[in-house]
Parts: structure tokens; C-alpha cells; sequence
């Protein structure tokens, strides 16, 4: 377990935490895994897609971190896990999984990580990206209309009845628990350069106790 950083990354919707966590997998490339919180989401079979469709997806009890919370700790004493994976065009859990195996880097990605305790402190390093809003909603559209194939009212409407309210409830509260907050995201190149120097030091360590 010393042996292996786990940093979270966490923000609102649109806020730049991808475009952080693919910079950061850039410049390090294999040596680091991610665990991203959407991947998560709980399954509903049992339900229509209509009925899907008006679930809240911004809250905490719409994902299943318990299950996150558990495969991030075998991670964390190098054991492989069978990640699920989310399908956004029909709302609902895939019947496939991904295989992901440890590596010296575990990055885990999402709006809400940090609302969790339990998942919450199996992270060394807890990283907030913060954003204005307006640049956070034009991110959004962008993101949902042109991947994940849904119309613009579909998402304007979800953002004001669920993605802005939670936002406010759940994840802006959250940011008490990250040891940084970093402006702008991937953007910002003195945040990056910093936690890009805190992974080349741990490698380094590691290396050396090895």
C-alpha cells in the first residue's frame, strides 16, 4: 500500500477534471490507473428508459460507491478488479466490465468522491478543480449534445432541476476536504506542474525502496 499514490480529483460537472487527469496520464502514460465515479452508477433494469431518464444522477444515493470504495482498496493492495462500465445513451449500467489492475498511480475521477468518507480516506492526495459556472454549463452541452447524444433541452432541463441544485447541496461543500483547489483545471499549468512533481517524487521513492 505505501507504494501506490492515490490522488482524487474531484469538481463540479464540466470543471476541467478530465482534462487534468488526461494530462496527468500523458505525461506518466502507464504508470498511472483511473477510476472514474460515473462508471458507477447504480443499475436499473427494473426500470423503463423513460423512467430513467427522470432519475437524479447529481446525488450521492445515485451511485454505488460503496462498490468504488471497495474495488479502490484492492487496488490499493494490488489486487485487479472488474470495473463496471456506465452506457449514458440508454442510462443504465452495461452488461460488460472492464479489467483494470494496480499501478504505482491511482487516480480516482468524480463529481461527488469526496462527499464520501469512506472513499474520501483511502485518498493520499485530494485535488478540487473549480470553475466558474457559466464555462461549467457551456462544457456540459457541449460534452452531453456531441458524446453522449442527447438533445439540448434534455440537457438544460436536467442541469436546472438536478445538476445546479446538487452541485450546490453536495459537491461545493465537498471542497472542504481537498488539499488543493485548482483553478481552471487542466488549464492551470502551475497546479499541474506541482502534482506532476509530487508523482515524479513518489516514483522516485518508490523506486528507491525497491
Amino acid at each position: 500500500m505505501d507504494n501506490i499514490l492515490v490522488i482524487g480529483i474531484a469538481g463540479g460537472t464540466g470543471s476541467g477534471k478530465t482534462t487534468l487527469m488526461k494530462n496527468l496520464v500523458k505525461e506518466f502514460g502507464d504508470v498511472i490507473t483511473v477510476l472514474s465515479h460515473d462508471n458507477y452508477y447504480k443499475r436499473h433494469d427494473e426500470m423503463s428508459y423513460e423512467e430513467r431518464c427522470k432519475l437524479n444522477y447529481d446525488e450521492p444515493d445515485a451511485f454505488d460507491t460503496s462498490l468504488m470504495a471497495y474495488h479502490l482498496d484492492c487496488l490499493r493492495h494490488g489486487e485487479a478488479i472488474d470495473c463496471p462500465v456506465y452506457d449514458y445513451t440508454v442510462h443504465n449500467r452495461s452488461n460488460e466490465t472492464v479489467r483494470i489492475t494496480p499501478s504505482k498511480v491511482i487516480i480516482v475521477e468524480g463529481i461527488l468522491i469526496f462527499e464520501n468518507k469512506q472513499l474520501r480516506d483511502l485518498m493520499d492526495i485530494k485535488l478540487f478543480v473549480d470553475t466558474d459556472a457559466d464555462i461549467r454549463l457551456c462544457r456540459r452541452i457541449k460534452r452531453d449534445v456531441n458524446k453522449r447524444g442527447r438533445s439540448l433541452e434534455s440537457v438544460i432541463t436536467q442541469y436546472q432541476t438536478t445538476v445546479k441544485p446538487m452541485h450546490e447541496m453536495y459537491v461545493e461543500p465537498s471542497k472542504k476536504y481537498a488539499n488543493l483547489v485548482v483553478l481552471e483545471g487542466g488549464k492551470n499549468v502551475v497546479a499541474l506542474n506541482m502534482i506532476i512533481g509530487h508523482i515524479r517524487r513518489h516514483l522516485t521513492q518508490t523506486e528507491e525502496l525497491q
